[in-house]
């Protein structure tokens, strides 16, 4: 199993900033020449074609041999994947990125060693022992901040009985209702610091605002870290529904949409379950507000359309039970996911 452990840089930052630069004067020169390729009605550049025309090139640039390999790889592997003749051109707008082999980083102590220097980091947390992969890199923010990613092969975790399930449908008012009972309310970092932000955005104050906008995030993700692990430590088995949070965020609900972190919720449940040996799972949730969790039946009386939006409680015009909206669909998702899992484990 692959994780990402991540360390802010607290040295050698300023060399760092002068090889993201040449960094991306590699990638500009990996992209002129697919051009080129395309102007003369040319094969297209593989990885290998790119590596094979940046040889020799690493002293001259400062660069180690591997990053500028590295460079050439991701290139061709992003137009391939973009399915694109050519990228965009990076340029000082552009995120500082330094890749790197994962055999040419080593370890010293609580810093690490790379290209005959050692960057000293905020050992927040240990890293395992296991093999270091390719895909390292060091990244930069929006603030300036220089970040260690170390992608670490580790042991998978056993995998746990799905003994403990739950379904989780997301909201916006409510982040999630579980299909217990419980819920995890929307925090709205976002509203809070909405004022405060622009006031420094009519000011004109750059650095100011990017704090803000970093704050937000940081408060979102520490928030989102805090219910995911506990969500994953209470339940052996969780089921969510596949809200499109991409298509809801172009309509005049985004800010609120953004606000929640409905993606980062999901992608931290899935690699979580995975790391802890717990089952995840993303099921339709089409009608799951509507279905009646206690005799199944699609009643008369469900609310239906836009215009029922509003209406958080019904009653089941066939079995006469009364549902709380969010928690039907919950125990609906639920239902679902158990549904596609219960072939072959006995537990279900």
């Amino acid at each position: 199993m692959k994780l990402v452990y991540r360390y802010r840089v607290k040295s050698l930052t300023g060399l760092l900033n002068q090889q993201a630069r040449t960094v991306n004067f590699v990638w500009n020169y990996c992209n002129d020449r697919q051009k080129d390729a395309l102007r003369f009605c040319r094969r297209w550049h593989t990885g290998f074609d790119l590596i094979k025309l940046t040889t020799g090139c690493s002293k001259e640039l400062g660069l180690h041999s591997g990053t500028v390999n590295d460079i050439c790889q991701r290139y061709a592997n992003s137009r391939a994947m973009s399915h694109r003749p050519y990228l965009r051109y990076r340029g000082r707008k552009a995120m500082g990125w330094v890749p790197l082999k994962g055999r040419e980083l080593k370890r010293e102590g609580n810093a690490f060693r790379f290209a005959g220097r050692t960057f000293r980091v905020f050992y927040s947390r240990p890293l395992p022992e296991g093999k270091i992969l390719d895909g390292t890199n060091f990244s930069r923010d929006r603030r300036g901040n220089w970040f260690l990613n170390i992608v670490v092969e580790v042991e998978p975790a056993p995998v746990r009985a799905p003994a403990r399930g739950v379904g989780i449908d997301l909201g916006l008012k409510m982040l999630a209702t579980l299909s217990d009972g419980s819920t995890i309310e929307a925090p709205r970092f976002y509203r809070e610091a909405e004022a405060a932000l622009a006031c420094a955005q009519r000011a004109r104050k750059k650095r100011r605002t990017k704090a803000i906008h970093a704050k937000i995030a940081n408060r979102r993700l520490n928030f989102l870290h805090t219910r995911t692990s506990a969500i994953i430590a209470a339940f052996d088995y969780i089921v969510v529904g596949n809200v499109n949070a991409q298509g809801l965020a172009q309509t005049s609900m985004a800010k609120s949409v953004y606000d929640v972190g409905w993606s980062s919720f999901r992608t931290q449940l899935a690699y979580k379950a995975v790391k802890h040996g717990a089952w995840f799972e993303e099921v339709d949730e089409r009608f799951t507000t509507q279905v009646c969790s206690h005799c199944g039946a699609l009643p008369d009386t469900r609310p239906t359309g836009i215009a029922d939006l509003g209406v958080r409680e019904w009653c089941c015009s066939d079995c006469g039970a009364v549902h709380d909206r969010d928690l039907n669909a919950a125990v609906n998702i639920l239902r679902r996911g158990r549904a596609t899992l219960a072939v072959g484990i006995s537990a279900l």
